[in-house]
Order: structure tokens, then C-alpha cells, then sequence
């Protein structure tokens, strides 16, 4: 009788952690939740890209050589863009990523080099944190990266920018809906990712510093109610 006891016990504790979990996310799934939307007129994307990239000052940010932010206040990047050498420090773990030549890539733990198995995994981990936080970043300046698609997709009556990515990164096949003012600069995007179990989340990409570059680049997003800082963005050449 005392283990049914316990076992009941159990039971309660994780139904009610879990419920109200699974009563948000089934809230959210219903209200947010929407299917790929099917684009089309390529040229007519690629016109609307380029409007995008002349609105963000693109050459600015192609002459950036250092970028520097703090991704929701855990991981932090100095990253040099000139050489495709990123330093990514969290916790007590900094990782020096050579980008282009990832066995290259040096580990620390309290400043101190491994090279070992441990190694091998923050390296792997400093890989992918920078491939979703620095697309955070510079997103809107990778429309034109190697293997991506473009399409026009109509919403509120109003041409936006499908921007679908069939390779690269950590998670090729991911789709993105730029959504632009009247000057064509971003003010937010719709998500098609692997990563997240329901499509067309929106995140805003409207709180934007020009830095010392020129580049122009967030400080911060929201996506649904919660806020995603950038830390203190800044670029130099």
C-alpha cells in the first residue's frame, strides 16, 4: 500500500507539472500554427532580396571585419569575419572555432587547452551555437548564401520574401517569410525550422543599431512572449 501511495504521489507531481505545459503548447500549436506557404516568381524574390540588403546598407556589413555580441546573456562571440575565426565563450568553456577548417578549432576549460574527447564535444557545441546565434544576427544578410531559394509569398497583400535554405548550416531545409516596410527593411520573419515543432512563429527584427561598420544589426528579438537579447552589438572593420 505505501509504494501504491508513493507511485500515486508521483503520478499527481509530474501530471501537474506537465498539464499546464502541454495546455500552453497545445494553445499556441492551435493559434500560431501554419503550413509552408507555397511561393513563387523567383526573379521577382531575388529583385525584392536585393531591395532588402541596398535598405540594411549591405556593403557596410560586407566590410565588417569584427562583430561582437552576447546571445540571450550565455554565449558570447568575437567573431572575426575577415579570417573565419570565432571565439565562443560560455560558462566555464571558451572555444577558438576556425570556421572555414573546423579540425583546427582549440578548446579551453577555466583557460586551460584540452585535447581530448571533451574537446571534441565543445567544439561540436561552439559549432552549433554559432550557427543559430550569429543567424540571429546577420540573417538578413544571408539571403544569398550558397544553396538558398527564393520566392514571393503574398501577405496582407504585400509582396514578402521566402527565403528557404536547402543546405549548410546545422539545420539545412529550414524556411524563413521576411516580412518588410515600406522602405523594404525587415520588421520580422515567419519560421519554418526543425528546431521548433510549429510553423510560422513570427520573431520581430525592428530594434536595430548602425554600428561603428556601418553594418546595421539587432540588439534584440520577440518571439511570442519572450524577448531574445543580443547583448551589446558591435562592429568594426
Amino acid at each position: 500500500m505505501k509504494s501504491k501511495k508513493i507511485i500515486k504521489i508521483i503520478a499527481g507531481v509530474i501530471i501537474f507539472l506537465t498539464l499546464p505545459s502541454l495546455l500552453f503548447f497545445g494553445f499556441v500549436y492551435l493559434k500560431y500554427n501554419e503550413d509552408l506557404p507555397v511561393g513563387s516568381q523567383p526573379e521577382k524574390a531575388d529583385m525584392l532580396a536585393h531591395k532588402m540588403l541596398i535598405a540594411l546598407n549591405a556593403d557596410a556589413y560586407d566590410a565588417t571585419n569584427y562583430l561582437e555580441w552576447t546571445f540571450r546573456r550565455k554565449h558570447h562571440f568575437k567573431w572575426n569575419k575577415k579570417d573565419s575565426i570565432c571565439e565562443v565563450n560560455w560558462r566555464e568553456y571558451k572555444v577558438d572555432l576556425d570556421l572555414n577548417n573546423p579540425s583546427k578549432s582549440v578548446a579551453y576549460i577555466h583557460n586551460f587547452r584540452i585535447d581530448n574527447e571533451k574537446s571534441i564535444e565543445l567544439i561540436d557545441t561552439a559549432t552549433k551555437y554559432f550557427n543559430n546565434d550569429s543567424f540571429w544576427l546577420v540573417a538578413p544578410y544571408k539571403v544569398f548564401d550558397k544553396g538558398t531559394k527564393r520566392r514571393i509569398v503574398k501577405q496582407d497583400n504585400k509582396d514578402a520574401l521566402l527565403v528557404t535554405y536547402t543546405k549548410g548550416g546545422t539545420t539545412p531545409g529550414d524556411s524563413y517569410l521576411w516580412i518588410l516596410d515600406e522602405n523594404y527593411k525587415p520588421t520580422k520573419f515567419k519560421m519554418w525550422v526543425d528546431i521548433l515543432p510549429i510553423g510560422g512563429l513570427e520573431a520581430s527584427w525592428n530594434s536595430w543599431k548602425t554600428t561603428k561598420s556601418g553594418a546595421q544589426l539587432p540588439t534584440q528579438h520577440k518571439l511570442l512572449f519572450f524577448g531574445l537579447h543580443m547583448g551589446d552589438v558591435k562592429g568594426r572593420n
